[in-house]
């Protein structure tokens, strides 16, 4: 275990002027505060929160940071307070170490619910400030690297949230070293029979090519020297993770990889990088397709170099990376090089401060906007996976703006990414001057123009189009916001109906002085509360006039839930739904809590079953929002609520009924659901979607093919599922086969 003494060296080797008071205090107080406590390992604790603050030592960062990753673990495991940490260490540290500590007292239903509000947390506290992220990866590498000492049945689960979250948000921090020994080690936790595999199969390459490396090193560092250019030309090895992981990706196996053995070429200015370039290309011929200037288009984690293949010496294909020094620091260090220098003088405690025109520290701030948007935490980090996962294109805006979109993005993304007021207005949209669908596909170096109209409002199923996080949030809040307006205008006209039944005065006056007794924000959210059935209208009319006297009768019958009857057994469904003809003073009257005279609709509970359907045309599945509209003749129909047929209902509110799933866990059904896939015209293309269905436990109803070119083909598929999660698995599987070009969910 490292000493003290020696903690405090490995700062100030690069910063003479740390605090080595505040480093030794922090050492002593966590090694005092961890006492007795052992890792897995049988290791006394301390030496984890030691081994992360050696960790960010090689990363030269402030002796702030330093010391809260010896504090990091302090309240969470020890009787440590924030607020003695505060009187020792001084606000900031508190602050730091607090922002690190995990939820431990949550009433969350299940481990995803609490890993997602984790990372919901972690987030909010890295957008304040930068070096609790840097702390919280360098406490998950050491972790890592002693994974093999948890037991089993907890190392698959850390591996895979390891894998999901921290090592892209690493990448994405420009952090590739760390991220890539995080993935490794993951890698080799989830997969080991491929981990060896590659592992053995590079040593033997290895062994083939013992001199391969040193003499292209050699041969390069020649050819540019004889050019005048002084550069330093370092190989390396790709790891195993990178190899399996582009192996997956292009479908080949291990010796079709041409870009095993790559090399970078360090230079003192951006001038002497395309120099260099030009000596290269005309002394060697590259392999086309293969060359990205990330210097005159940087990523969005600040990664600037060009990317170039060659055919080099010995035929082999030979992978360079050109860049400077300064640009290697970041390649190297991410997000924490900003730490280091700025303006040429060390970053010490500035290094938050550092970090604020970073374009990583952009997307950080830029995803934590999605905090305040109302997603829930589980939404919120399916989201942050989507960005952190994707490779990026790069496509400008007709004014030649530069927008960074994931891999798969579509003109929808875009219009999202440039203002969300321009993504909701979207009607269509130009690809580089030429009128394309909205789910075109947008590759490097496409200019595009989106068309707007002040009417439009983006449709629900542009969810399954949209790749980013961004977008899909603002359609889902869209959506919401849609679906509230119905639920208001509903409620408003049963409040109306029930005022004017009353002969009672009916206002937004009178609806604004009961807001509080009735709990409610605003009165746009009392008319949505009272469409949605959450608050009676008889409440809302005795609240405005408390003189008022219900004289109706109430309806006979068995005690029930209030206000909710269930319809046609089996169907895992609760509504509400007014007895008597269907018309709007029955609604309201049902609404309100009251009984017209006449007969009943056969309601089970009061006289038997009612018809229940679901939408012809797409179906509906538990964990839709959906929606009931009541055909006397016909019954019941229910819809998914973004369902586009509904708009045919707008003006018939009378029609519509509360709907809500209530689905009996011992008893699992399937439910109904449509897809549109267009897939290859080959054979076996519907061997494989069957094949998928199958496997992840659907059930086929019907298929419908339709011919629509020598090369693809599209289908409709009627399948039943057991809930939208189960839906969604099969329709991410299907789109992961190489034969399947698209797949979506129709919502008829």
């Amino acid at each position: 275990m490292m000493r003290q003494y020696e903690l405090v060296e490995r700062v100030t080797r690069y910063n003479p002027d740390a605090d080595e008071a505040l480093l030794n205090k922090a050492y002593v107080y966590a090694m005092q505060k961890h006492g007795s406590q052992t890792r897995a390992s049988g290791d006394p604790y301390f030496s984890h929160p030691l081994e992360v603050a050696a960790i960010l030592t090689d990363l030269r960062l402030d002796d702030a940071t330093i010391a809260v990753a010896l504090l990091h673990d302090t309240i969470e495991d020890t009787d440590a307070t924030r607020a003695e940490i505060d009187s020792l260490f001084g606000e900031e540290i508190g602050k730091l170490v607090e922002g690190l500590t995990k939820i431990k007292r949550l009433d969350l239903v299940s481990q995803k619910a609490k890993q997602a509000e984790n990372f919901r947390k972690l987030l909010l506290a890295i957008a304040d400030d930068v070096r609790v992220l840097l702390v919280k990866l360098a406490d998950r590498l050491h972790n890592m690297r002693t994974l093999h000492h948890m037991p089993e049945h907890k190392r698959g689960r850390i591996a895979e949230e390891t894998m999901e979250i921290y090592a892209p948000l690493a990448g994405r921090m420009g952090m590739h070293d760390m991220r890539e020994e995080l993935e490794d080690i993951a890698f080799h936790t989830l997969n080991p029979e491929a981990y060896e595999t590659i592992t053995d199969r590079l040593v033997d390459l290895r062994e083939r090519n013992r001199d391969l490396i040193l003499d292209i090193e050699t041969t390069l560092t020649e050819r540019l020297s004889e050019r005048g250019m002084a550069a330093l030309v370092k190989g390396r090895e790709k790891r195993p993770y990178s190899i399996f992981r582009k192996m997956q990706r292009k479908a080949i196996g291990f010796e079709q990889l041409s870009d095993i053995y790559g090399f970078r070429v360090t230079v003192g200015t951006v001038e002497a990088c395309y120099r260099v370039l030009g000596v290269i290309h005309t002394t060697w011929p590259t392999v086309p397709g293969r060359f990205k200037d990330y210097i005159s288009t940087p990523k969005q984690n600040d990664y600037k170099s060009i990317h170039t293949t060659i055919v080099g010496p010995s035929r082999q294909r030979v992978e360079l990376q050109i860049r400077t020094i300064s640009m290697n620091r970041v390649a190297e260090y991410g997000i924490a090089a900003h730490a280091l220098y700025k303006d040429g003088e060390f970053g010490g405690r500035n290094i938050a401060r550092h970090t604020e025109d970073c374009r990583a520290f952009e997307w950080l701030r830029r995803t934590t906007e999605l905090l305040a948007q109302g997603d829930t935490p589980e939404e919120f980090l399916e989201n942050t996976k989507l960005e952190l996962f994707h490779d990026q294109v790069f496509c400008f805006s007709p004014k030649g703006r530069l927008i960074a979109l994931p891999r798969g993005a579509t003109p929808i993304d875009f219009a999202y990414a440039v203002h969300t007021g321009i993504g909701n207005t979207c009607v269509g949209c130009k690809v580089n001057g030429k009128i394309m669908p909205l789910v075109t596909e947008l590759h490097n170096g496409d200019e595009v123009e989106i068309i707007r109209s002040p009417a439009q409002t983006p449709p629900p199923a542009w969810e399954a189009i949209a790749v980013t996080g961004k977008a899909r949030a603002a359609i889902r809040r869209a959506t919401r916001e849609s679906v509230r307006k119905q639920y208001g205008a509903l409620g408003e006209h049963i409040l109306k109906r029930a005022f004017a039944r009353a002969d009672k005065a009916y206002s937004e006056d009178l609806l604004e002085a009961i807001l509080d007794l009735l709990h409610q924000a605003s009165v746009a959210d009392l008319l949505a509360a009272v469409g949605r059935g959450d608050l009676s209208a008889q409440l809302v009319l005795k609240s405005a006039h408390p003189d008022y006297q219900d004289e109706r009768v109430a309806l006979s019958g068995p005690p029930l839930e209030e206000g909710w009857f269930g319809l046609k057994q089996g169907h895992g469904l609760k509504f509400r739904i007014p007895p008597g003809e269907i018309d709007a003073d029955k609604a309201a009257a049902n609404a309100n809590g009251e009984a017209e005279e006449g007969p009943a609709l056969p309601i089970r509970g009061l006289s038997g079953d009612i018809p229940v359907t679901f939408a012809p045309d797409g179906g509906a599945v538990p964990g839709d929002r959906i929606v009931g509209i009541l055909t006397p003749s016909e019954g019941l129909t229910i819809y998914p609520i973004q369902s586009p047929s509904l708009k045919e209902f707008d003006d018939q509110t009378e029609r519509w009924v509360d709907v809500r799933w209530d689905i009996d866990v011992n008893n699992p059904e399937r439910f109904p659901a449509r897809l549109d896939i267009s897939a290859a015209n080959e054979p076996g293309s519907l061997a494989t979607i069957a094949q998928v269905i199958g496997e992840n436990s659907g059930n086929i109803d019907n298929v419908k093919m339709m011919q629509r070119a020598s090369d693809f083909h599209q289908m409709i598929i009627d399948l039943e599922v057991w809930d939208l999660k189960h839906l969604n698995r099969i329709i991410n599987q299907l789109r992961s086969k190489p034969n399947v070009s698209s797949v979506s969910r129709v919502n008829g």
